[in-house]
């Protein structure tokens, strides 16, 4: 099945906490459906001091949220839309806004 959000897009969060939130995605884990996107979902750690010296501290990080979640931004209408597939005339497929059939793939 092809891959309707992939690394380094721009995806605005429609549901939950950070709704309306958007960011660039920096992790897919395909296995669980789940995207990490940069300044998201971020969640604190509370970490122990491991060796002497070694600073202990509460770690910020950006957790996995859903991939039904988000949305992809169309890079022409500029909002978040379902993305669908189109071959074009040289046989390679890619990628569309279902908004206004614009093409998202950059490369």
């Amino acid at each position: 099945m092809a891959a309707k959000v992939r690394k380094n897009d721009t995806v605005q969060v429609l549901t939950g906490r950070d709704k309306g939130k958007t960011g660039k995605v920096t992790r897919i884990l395909t296995k669980t459906e789940r995207i990490v996107v940069d300044g998201i979902n971020i969640r604190k750690r509370h970490t122990k001091a491991k060796r002497p010296g070694e600073q202990a501290g509460i770690v910020e990080f950006p957790a996995p949220l859903h991939a039904s979640n988000v949305g992809v931004v169309c890079p022409k209408c500029g909002r978040a839309t379902r993305v669908g597939f189109r071959t074009l005339d040289d046989g390679s497929k890619v990628r569309v806004c279902r908004r206004d059939g614009e093409v998202i793939d950059n490369g």
